[in-house]
Order: C-alpha cells, then structure tokens, then sequence
C-alpha cells in the first residue's frame, strides 16, 4: 500500500531493510520539567479512588523510526493525541495499578513491585505494543514517588495510587498492531477503596462474562473493564455493590468486579480450613495482592499469626458448591482481593433470586489476618521475604 501499513518492525519498507537501533526506554535520560506552582494538598478524609493528582506525571512516546524518546517528568495535564490514534479506534491500552506507601522510618515503599512490571510487559506483548522494558519504567515509577512523596498521606490504609498505562499511539484506521506508543505514569493519593472493613454484596451474573478463554481476562488491559459497567449498574439497581463474574454453563466462580475472589471454607477432616480462589487459567488476573495471599496462606509462620492452619487451593469451584458449602455451614468467609482494595470482606451473594449470606459481621479472623500482614509490610512495620521495596 506505500504507507504505514506496509512498514516493518523496524520502521522501514521493504525486504532490503537493514534492521536499526532503536533507542531503548532510559531512565538515566530523565528531563525534569517543574510545575511552577504546587496543588495544596487535600484533606484525607476527602479523598475519592482516583480524583485527585499529584503535581507531576512522566510522559515518554515511541517512534517506529527512533524507539523511545527520553522520559520526562513534567506538570500534571492533558497530554495531546491524533483523533485517529489506535487507542481511540481499537482500544489498545494497558496499565498497572500499584501503590507508594510511607513507613514508620519515614521511607516510601512499593509493594511487590517487580510483579507489576512483568504483568504490564506481558500485558504490552498481548496487545501486540512495541516492547517496553518494565525494569525502567519501575525506576521511572520510584522517581515520580520520591519527587512526589508530599503526597503520600501519612495515615495506615492511605497511599499515593500510581497508574502506568501505556497506550497505542498510531494515527491512522488501519485494524493493525500499533507501532507507535505512549507511556505515562499518574499518581493519586487514595484512600481506603470501601469503607474500611464495611462489608461487600455480590450478585452472581453469568448472562454476561468479563473474560472468556483465550481472551485478555489474564492481563490488565483497559478493554477487560469498561464492558462490566451495565452489569455492575445493574447490579448497583438491585442493591448489590459489586458483581460476582460466573462462567460456563456449570457456572464457574471466576472474579468479583475487578478484583480476584477467595472463599475460606471449613474442612471435613477439621483441620484448619481451605482458601480456594479460581486458578490462572488466561481468565484470571494475576493479581500482585492474590498471589501474596496464597504465598502467606503456604507459610506455617502466617498461620500461627492467624490462629488457623491454611490449606491454598487454585481450584475449578462452582456457585453450586458455594451454595452446598453455605447449607452446611461450611462456607466462613468471601473474601474480595487486590490492590485497590487490599483485602474486603462479602456478607452477601444474590444468585437466582435468593442471598447466600456469609456468617459474621464485618470481616472474619482470616480477612483481618491477610488485610494486616499485608498492611505491615506495605507500611513498612514489617519486613517480609523483600516484598516491601524502598523508594531510594
């Protein structure tokens, strides 16, 4: 065709095209650009998911011809694009959510961060986005912490919320993999995403579906989430909080909303009691929080400090087997997961037009035990296999 769209990987036309070196995403070439004027910041108390930003964010592009540009940290804005751009047309976004959090020493920290840059480069490849090297963008995420650590409240359950997305960035209506991108990072001090320990109700749903195999359920990709909001309206008519996604004519148990899904069930054999959340199977999303919970939940150290033994399981479960486990009394908790929310408890499910209640009030002894293991190594007043990761 003679345009974009004949090119190669390389940005050139041709099979005589000699490949190029492409400049690789650098955080050594970091531009700093200062806002003039800094915000006030907000009373904690005020602070909505998501509403609020921080003074700056950092901004770097990718070019088929040169690769990536040098990163910049610049004023908090608007950013301007192509009304053609890929990400407008076909939707070709990800981005990471993660949180900075100040300890006791004064000392910000990420939680597990490595994981949320693998899942954003997997994330990346899924969507056929130029490549990008997820150890630079942690080192761009710890500058854009400490340059903006005013902003990360000083009270436990508070945080500053980052938002890496990159998102394709080609000008044209080609339906092709986009060879041009943007990456930006966004911080937003937040605070607890429910109210703190208030319980959560579900209605099962399985007339529509967030993920399907061989689908994108298994990355953070923006496409997973905006289809979920007339069944989450829906469910908000009905008096429901969240949504308990089901798939499959058996009904399976996948996630809630946006977050992964974990019950606590009592043992026949009465020892101690099974934590059975869906395995990863390409619908599921990898979440940083799930898997800390299923590696806490193998600790026999972590289950002195809970007072129960735990046994994980990454299981195939049905809503006829939450049913079974409620009638006879062996369901204790459900329990919502991820960063947003770090661990919340669910009091109710609606399915078929009856409420499956969770016993007890408030969050169960296992929910608090996650929620304050995971709080104290986030916080920094506890030290955890290197799960807490300081902001040099």
């Amino acid at each position: 065709m003679g345009d974009k769209d004949s090119l190669t990987s390389s940005g050139q036309t041709g099979d005589s095209a000699s490949p190029r070196s492409l400049a690789a995403l650098d955080a050594t070439k970091l531009n700093i650009t200062l806002a003039k004027t800094l915000k006030p910041l907000q009373a904690i108390e005020t602070l909505c998911f998501g509403q609020t930003f921080s003074d700056h964010m950092i901004v770097a592009t990718y070019d088929p011809e040169i690769g990536w540009s040098a990163p910049e940290v610049k004023p908090h804005g608007p950013i301007t694009l192509d009304p053609a751009c890929s990400c407008f047309q076909y939707g070709g976004n990800v981005f990471e959510g993660m949180k900075a959090y100040l300890g006791p020493d004064g000392k910000a920290r990420l939680f597990r961060p490595d994981m949320n840059m693998r899942r954003l480069e997997n994330s990346c490849a899924r969507l056929a986005l130029p490549p990008i090297d997820g150890d630079v963008v942690l080192e761009l995420v710890k500058c854009l912490v400490n340059l903006e650590k005013r902003w990360i409240p000083k009270e436990s359950g508070y945080s500053l919320y980052l938002r890496p997305t990159v998102i394709a960035t080609r000008p044209g209506l080609g339906v092709i993999a986009s060879d041009y991108a943007m990456l930006y990072i966004l911080a937003s001090p937040t605070g607890p995403y429910y109210e703190v320990l208030k319980p959560v109700s579900l209605l099962a749903v399985s007339d529509n579906v967030r993920a399907w195999p061989g689908g994108t359920g298994g990355h953070k990709v923006a496409g997973n989430y905006s289809p979920g909001f007339l069944p989450q309206r829906i469910a908000a008519e009905k008096g429901y909080n969240q949504i308990l996604w089901l798939f499959g004519d058996d009904r399976r148990v996948t996630e809630a909303g946006a977050m992964n899904f974990f019950v606590v069930v009592k043992r026949d054999d009465g020892d101690g009691v099974d934590l059975i959340t869906a395995p990863l199977d390409g619908t599921i999303l990898p979440g940083v929080t799930r898997a800390s919970c299923l590696a806490l939940a193998s600790d026999p150290e972590f289950h002195k400090e809970c007072s129960v033994r735990l046994h994980p399981q990454e299981k195939v479960y049905t809503m006829s087997d939450i049913v079974k486990w409620s009638s006879e009394g062996k369901l204790l908790e459900a329990l919502l997961i991820g960063t947003a929310v770090i661990v919340g408890p669910c009091n109710k499910i609606g399915y078929e037009g009856q409420d499956i209640v969770i016993p007890g009030v408030g969050m169960g002894s296992v929910g608090t035990a996650f929620r304050k293991k995971i709080l104290d190594i986030q916080e920094g007043r506890t030290e955890w296999k290197g799960w807490g990761v300081v902001c040099p």
